[in-house]
């Protein structure tokens, strides 16, 4: 490794000049999206900009003046009471969230798919999950949301839950009822709390679903950075009075640096402001340009864009599946990336999800749309694995005892009434099929052993020959 070199930054550059046309985050698209504002604070003038510590601009973990002020105005915009800004991404905004909201051995009601931060916030906060079955998409193998149904049957089977958590929409842009949902676990004086990451947009349009503070939710945690306009790394949290509001502050207090970079702070105020005043135009921009996409996708020879019935979908997040043609997901990936110069969010088995922005344009879905045309057709085969099932459950420990618990590592062959300490998800459709404190079954072992699967996240062992669980522990 040459020491004279930086790694990083030369990554950053090969990248940059290979000229790719992105359909993933950062939501400005390579600065194209980006305020002018923005675009003035990423040079030698916003460098001289970037200071801390000074009392005219104010601190984060005490805001009096500017900061104060930015995340006012931000609360106002996205129908709130408070709203904090987040430099250490939306995953610090939903540990803030759990952290303020719940206390050691407090049950939370959670989909089984929620993301990592989320098992990371039970883990700090000491609460006990009561982990929900997500709905699924047969045709696609695609995770879509909770419903109504389930929520009030897990509240009904475990009524002393402080909480109930949603990720809405998801990573896919499927939506759950957040308004119904919301009149469900306030009639059973519960809080709310809503995993928003792909949902920052969702004020500014009627097209999309409602937004979970318009639908009634008391915190939710939103990635501006991922479909909006501020820089990679910021978040916003919002709360409503009805949460421990400063509570939620000290936690987030705590998961923040105190040093924090004025330039994401900046991003933020600025990716507020490009909403306030220009919000409904650019994201109905962002709307328009996705439709078109569907509508030519559709009409391509083996492939089909994913849409939903019993649930609403955000349609700025296209997903084509790519089995009619023959091809995984990974391999229509690759093919687009150095074939056509086009890089998608992400792919499993069977799909390609691209992210479609106020920053795209004609071109731009031009492109993609000619890139789409021109993949190779095979003899279609099917790739999906197989969905099981799951039901309401809870975890045998809270993932705060888990994580200072000793753990070993045995033979899946011998795991059977053993408490696994890691977490083993098949991707697709990104559902875990066991968690940190759940009793492995022998059925449970039985579906590892027997299928296989395109990619496995959270096992320590990816063979799958081993599992880590609790020691002197079943």
């Amino acid at each position: 490794m040459e020491i004279f070199s930086a790694p990083i930054a030369a990554a950053m550059q090969r990248y940059s000049d290979d000229e790719v046309t992105p359909f993933h985050t950062p939501g400005h698209k390579q600065g194209r999206g980006a305020h002018e504002l923005l675009r003035r604070l990423l040079t030698a003038e916003g460098l001289r900009q970037e200071v801390s510590l000074m009392d005219e601009l104010d601190d984060l973990h005490a805001p009096h003046a500017c900061i104060r002020d930015a995340q006012q105005l931000a609360a106002r915009l996205w129908h709130a009471d408070e709203c904090l800004f987040m430099v250490n991404g939306t995953t610090s905004a939903i540990q803030a969230m759990m952290l303020g909201t719940l206390r050691d051995g407090d049950q939370i009601i959670i989909p089984r798919n929620a993301h990592r931060s989320v098992l990371s916030g039970l883990t700090l906060s000491g609460a006990v999950p009561i982990f929900l079955p997500v709905e699924f998409d047969a045709a696609s193998n695609l995770p879509l949301n909770v419903t109504p149904e389930t929520v009030r049957r897990a509240i009904e089977l475990y009524p002393a839950s402080k909480a109930v958590l949603l990720v809405s929409p998801n990573y896919y842009g499927v939506a759950a009822d957040v308004r119904k949902i919301s009149n469900i676990v306030h009639a059973a004086g519960m809080l709310l709390l809503v995993d928003e990451a792909h949902g920052a947009h969702l004020p500014f349009s009627n097209e999309v679903p409602p937004s979970a503070m318009e639908a009634g939710a008391d915190a939710a945690a939103l990635s501006t950075h991922k479909i909006l306009g501020s820089l990679t790394q910021t978040s916003m949290l919002m709360l409503k009075c009805s949460a421990d509001v400063e509570r939620i502050k000290r936690a987030a207090s705590l998961l923040q640096t105190t040093s924090p970079n004025q330039l994401l702070l900046a991003s933020l105020d600025i990716a507020r402001l490009q909403m306030q005043t220009d919000g409904r135009r650019l994201i109905q921009r962002a709307i328009d340009l996705s439709r078109r996409l569907r509508l030519a996708v559709n009409n391509l020879r083996g492939l089909k864009i994913f849409d939903v019935k019993n649930f609403s979908l955000d349609p700025t997040k296209v997903t084509v599946n790519v089995l009619g043609l023959g091809l995984t997901g990974h391999a229509a990936e690759e093919i687009l990336r150095r074939r056509h110069l086009v890089q998608c969010e992400l792919s499993d088995a069977a799909n390609v999800l691209f992210l479609v922005t106020y920053a795209d344009c004609d071109a731009t879905i031009s492109k993609l749309i000619e890139a789409l045309s021109r993949l190779p057709s095979r003899e279609p085969k099917n790739f999906l694995p197989p969905i099981t099932a799951t039901d309401i459950t809870a975890a045998s420990l809270s993932p705060r005892k888990i994580f200072a618990a000793p753990t070993e590592t045995v033979a899946l062959a011998n795991a059977a009434n053993r408490i696994c300490a890691e977490e083993v998800t098949f991707y697709p459709p990104g559902i875990p099929l066991i968690l940190p404190g759940e009793k492995i079954s022998a059925a449970t072992i039985d579906i590892l052993r027997r299928e296989k699967f395109s990619r496995i996240i959270g096992a320590h062992d990816p063979t799958l020959a081993t599992v880590r669980v609790l020691q002197n522990f079943s």
